[in-house]
């Protein structure tokens, strides 16, 4: 079990870095299609020659960036780029909470407070991560028109964020009973 929880240690600060990275490399993106749009083709590999622009997207949240009169439309990819570095964010805190729970949990109990609120956490981040999809769709949407960005939303992570707010109530349960415990000895 200790190699188990050894890997999940390395492979979640792995994954934070990661979602960091592609936060650092967003925001450039992003900056890049205000300040130099012909920079934008090094971060997405498209070609203003393109016939059907870039697809982008980004844990369900989805862009297609139209080419109009031989120009990408750079005020798709600014708000892809808001609404991915939102997201990366999230998921680098998810990962970040998911490290320090099995750091906490190496050499003591996992049913720790600091455990519980980042488990909590955890399920509210997965819940934020598809609403913010909604909402930056939508608001692409209206500022680009109909064509660029489809409203959807991934309903996975609606559900993995109710399962781990549900599961953080055993969690609370499993605190209170170790709590009770100890009070005994």
């Amino acid at each position: 079990m200790k190699g188990v929880n050894k890997f999940g240690i390395v492979i979640t600060k792995v994954l934070e870095i990661f979602h960091w990275v592609g936060v650092a490399l967003m925001a450039a993106a992003t900056v890049c299609s205000v300040a130099a749009p012909n920079w934008v083709k090094y971060f997405v590999g498209f070609d203003a020659k393109d016939c059907c622009g870039a697809n982008l997207e980004v844990y369900g949240f989805e862009v297609n960036a139209p080419v109009v009169n031989g120009n990408a439309d750079m005020t798709c990819f600014m708000l892809f780029g808001i609404g991915a570095i939102i997201i990366l964010s999230v998921m680098a805190m998810v990962f970040r909470n998911l490290h320090l729970i099995l750091k906490k949990s190496q050499n003591a109990t996992p049913f720790q407070t600091d455990n519980i609120r980042m488990m909590r956490e955890i399920g509210i981040f997965a819940i934020a991560v598809p609403v913010i999809g909604l909402i930056m769709s939508t608001i692409v949407r209206l500022v680009t028109g109909v064509e660029t960005a489809e409203i959807s939303i991934d309903t996975a992570g609606i559900f993995m964020g109710i399962i781990v707010l549900c599961l953080t109530q055993f969690f609370v349960h499993g605190a209170e009973l170790e709590k009770d415990v100890d009070g005994l000895l």
